[in-house]
């Protein structure tokens, strides 16, 4: 009994140092890393499992900025209040496959001369 106890709570600590990515993936989105420079048209929103923002690019379209995980975002320095709407912002991932989705799972945002690395392992990508 005492070895089911020590191997269920193994599990649980392996499976809970899997960075929070993971879980999601990046299949939906292409390979290639691309930077994309817009208006900021709604600010970080660091609730549910992503934090999220939008912006307008020169074309007139809205993306979807996907963020990492919450606490990720903020440990990267980008905080709700950190950019205000009207912002002009470049962010740097992986465009949605499908070219009717306006979403990009963002690892670098740049904001007034900083760059907020959120997935810092996938900033050699960035270019």
């Amino acid at each position: 009994m005492r070895l089911n106890t020590i191997v269920l709570t193994a599990a649980i600590s392996i499976t809970s140092t899997i960075p929070a990515f993971a879980h999601h993936g990046w299949a939906g989105n292409v390979d290639e890393v691309t930077a994309m420079t817009g208006m900021v048209t709604e600010g970080v929103k660091l609730a549910g499992p992503h934090g999220t923002m939008k912006i307008r690019t020169s074309d007139g379209k809205v993306w979807d900025i996907t963020l990492a995980p919450p606490h990720r975002t903020a440990s990267a320095g980008l905080k709700q209040d950190t950019i205000p709407v009207g912002a002009i912002v470049t962010v740097h991932g992986q465009r949605n496959r499908d070219p009717n989705r306006f979403e990009m799972k963002t690892i670098q945002v740049e904001y007034a001369g900083k760059q907020y690395n959120v997935y810092p392992e996938f900033a050699d990508k960035v270019r």
